[in-house]
């Protein structure tokens, strides 16, 4: 099961180099070991190899038009684990979800990062007027869809998985200040990044016909619960929630791999 990647869009403008090598050549070398061997592959990937959509949602069938590089490199490697299954009957599935959230997720993401800075009194930096808009899934509603991909998908197909939580991102941000009794005057709206994707949608029906898959977990509640996982365990994220990561434009910063 591959969950291996480089995940965010803001690096990837940033230094577009590293997502390609691990993003796309690190899929081929897997492919390669898997072609040798009798093994099932899932592949993780995103709903934003779809890129935007003003409305409805994206099917699986539907074409790939990723808007950055991370995308891209993402969009690139689902094509070659297709051809791998048409070329040598690879056993491959490839799931591709919406935004996740919940414990233990890197502080460069929009959720953990506003709980952090919002908890050290920083600004809370949202592109443009924070009107884009992400469907949102907990974490282990995900995985519980990964599992059901692995033990039941069908060779050679792709599944959607997507809650139909969609919000705009200053709506979430709302959100996690009041479950913090944060005042709203925290949040900055700064310069948007190039590309950024307005809308992001996906048609999870197949999954749930076909896998008996829905998600569990309500938002507003898994969102309160993940803003006080963050609250109580600051051991885990200060370590790690540096200055680059909680940058206000990251896709600015210099690149993680060259400091």
């Amino acid at each position: 099961m591959n969950f291996a990647a480089q995940t965010h869009v803001d690096r990837s403008i940033a230094n577009p180099r590293l997502f390609f090598e691990c993003d796309t050549l690190g899929t081929f070398n897997l492919l390669e070991a898997c072609r040798e061997k009798i093994v099932r592959l899932v592949h993780v990937t995103t709903d934003e190899v779809y890129g935007e959509v003003a409305e409805g949602s994206f099917r699986e069938e539907d074409r790939l038009k990723p808007s950055n590089p991370y995308s891209a490199s993402k969009a690139a490697a689902d094509l070659l684990i297709l051809s791998y299954c048409r070329t040598y009957g690879l056993d491959a599935v490839i799931t591709r979800c919406t935004n996740n959230f919940g414990p233990y997720q890197f502080p460069e993401k929009l959720i953990p990062k506003t709980i952090i800075r919002a908890s050290l009194n920083l600004k809370v930096p949202l592109y443009g007027k924070g009107r884009n808009i992400r469907d949102w899934i907990y974490v282990l509603d995900h995985c519980e869809a990964l599992r059901l991909v692995l033990e039941k998908g069908r060779a050679g197909e792709v599944y959607n998985i997507s809650s139909y939580n969609e919000y705009e991102n200053v709506e979430v941000v709302r959100k996690v200040l009041q479950a913090m009794g944060k005042d709203e005057s925290l949040i900055e709206f700064v310069e948007d990044r190039p590309g950024h994707d307005l809308r992001y949608s996906l048609d999870s029906s197949k999954i749930r016909s076909e896998l008996g898959w829905k998600p569990k977990h309500r938002f507003d509640e898994a969102l309160e619960q993940t803003v006080q996982w963050y609250l109580k365990n600051e051991w885990w994220w200060k370590p790690i929630a540096t200055e680059e990561v909680l940058h206000p434009t990251p896709w600015k910063a210099k690149p993680r791999d060259t400091l």
